[in-house]
């Protein structure tokens, strides 16, 4: 039993990582519509500028944190203004096909720039663990898992009861209308994307910090778990985002006591297929027609 509990643990662990990561799709679709698949990237990029930050220029953790937060906030910016702007008008698959392309190219420019190695940062508060009945849970798992509560707690209040969440759900709903209304669209999805940007960049430092290190290969890995999460808790909602990463890490997790570690990513593709072809808007989403923008 301590042993499954342990695997419960790690799973609602990496959960909170994959709630992260599907917090970010979320943010941007609920106010343009995109699904941006260079999410990964963002994740990336925010734990590799700040290993830069610390390790290369020696600026303190806490510094370093934080420049790594705005440097992807910037590039998130640069992203939506350069490449997806152009063809927002275009077409849905145009868009996919654009964020797909970008995350290829950041993948490559992180190769040239950290090359294949893998890149650590340390644990917030240190490498400690406590027991609690045989299980070992470490302080950076509830630095993971409190992260996410407060992203959470954070996009919540500013969708539900600001005047900027209330205009980018407009803007998502009908964005014709929201620009007949005075409402900026472009500058309401230029903020879900800068917001999405620092969502993924805190998630890749908490990455960074807590399952030995990051490389140029693991935003992809990483953004299809946070795409599955959404996809499972509805592209719509921010709890959903949650609700879908926590199921799929403690899945995951469960599913690490059965069978070899190499399949743990099994379970995750085979609930994709299942949520598609089932219930296609998620477990918490709500219907949008195709097309529909």
């Amino acid at each position: 039993m301590v042993e499954w509990v342990q695997y419960l643990i790690t799973g609602i662990t990496m959960g909170s990582i994959y709630a992260l990561i599907a917090l970010g799709f979320v943010t941007i679709y609920r106010s343009s519509r995109i699904v941006n698949m260079a999410q990964g990237s963002f994740v990336m990029f925010g734990g590799l500028f700040a290993f830069s930050m610390l390790m290369e220029v020696g600026l303190p953790f806490w510094l370093a944190g934080i420049l790594g937060v705005v440097l992807v906030v910037i590039l998130a910016v640069a992203m939506y203004q350069v490449v997806l702007k152009p063809v927002l008008k275009i077409s849905l698959v145009t868009m996919i096909l654009c964020t797909v392309a970008l995350s290829l190219l950041f993948e490559n420019l992180s190769l040239v720039k950290w090359g294949g190695y893998t890149n650590n940062l340390p644990a917030f508060t240190g490498e400690s663990s406590f027991n609690v009945g045989g299980v070992f849970v470490s302080w950076q798992a509830i630095w993971m898992i409190g992260i996410m509560v407060v992203c959470l707690l954070v996009l919540y209040f500013l969708n539900n009861h600001t005047l900027m969440g209330k205009r980018m759900t407009a803007t998502a709903t009908n964005p014709t209308a929201a620009s007949l209304s005075g409402i900026n669209v472009s500058r309401m999805i230029l903020v879900s994307f800068a917001i999405s940007g620092a969502i993924g960049a805190i998630g890749g430092i908490a990455i960074s910090s807590y399952v030995g290190g990051l490389s140029y290969g693991t935003g992809g890995i990483y953004g299809m778990m946070g795409f599955i999460a959404a996809v499972l808790g509805g592209w719509g909602s921010s709890t959903g985002a949650v609700v879908g990463g926590l199921t799929l890490g403690i899945v995951q997790g469960l599913f690490t006591g059965l069978v070899p570690a190499g399949y743990k990513n099994v379970p995750a593709f085979i609930i994709l297929l299942i949520v598609l072809y089932f219930r296609p808007q998620g477990l918490l989403g709500t219907h949008v027609p195709e097309g529909e923008v």
